[in-house]
């Protein structure tokens, strides 16, 4: 896909730039991604639409001539795998042909599944530590997982 050299201002600029045919799928992708969180926020990063949270990526699409590119990552692709055996992924991007409708229904879930692993990572990061019970290692310090799991204990 011949493309400006420039880097697009925006996703509608970036979407701009390409036939018709192609628009109308960045267009799909990008509203199927919108409707996921409202909490997302729209970026150009790496020369392409991309979707954030926390000022974190969080899954990134883009055109070409035989395919759109979606781009949530190795753990978006890894959790699908099964469901994207018909498409061509490889470690955190899949390749959907422009010949044939786009999986949206697929794309949402991924695109649901990112934005609950960001919102885990936020809240981990988040969370203080302290010592408590067995959520400790050899060396008296306590992983945020452990912690995270005793306060889910302790609200059940």
């Amino acid at each position: 896909m011949a493309m400006s050299s420039t880097i697009a201002k925006d996703i509608d600029d970036f979407i701009s730039r390409y036939p018709v045919d192609i628009q109308k799928l960045l267009r799909q992708m990008r509203d199927t991604i919108h409707k996921v969180s409202p909490d997302l926020e729209e970026a150009i990063a790496y020369g392409i639409p991309t979707f954030r949270l926390n000022k974190k990526n969080v899954v990134h699409f883009s055109g070409y001539d035989h395919h759109i590119g979606f781009y949530p990552g190795a753990a978006g692709i890894e959790k699908f795998l099964k469901e994207l055996k018909s498409y061509k992924t490889s470690k955190g991007a899949v390749q959907f042909p422009t010949d044939k409708p786009l999986p949206l229904e697929l794309v949402t879930r991924i695109a649901q599944y990112r934005v609950l692993e960001e919102r885990k990572r936020t809240l981990l990061k988040a969370l203080p530590l302290k010592k408590s019970g067995n959520t400790s290692d050899a060396h008296g310090k306590v992983s945020k997982k452990s912690h995270l799991k005793s306060i889910r204990n302790k609200a059940k």
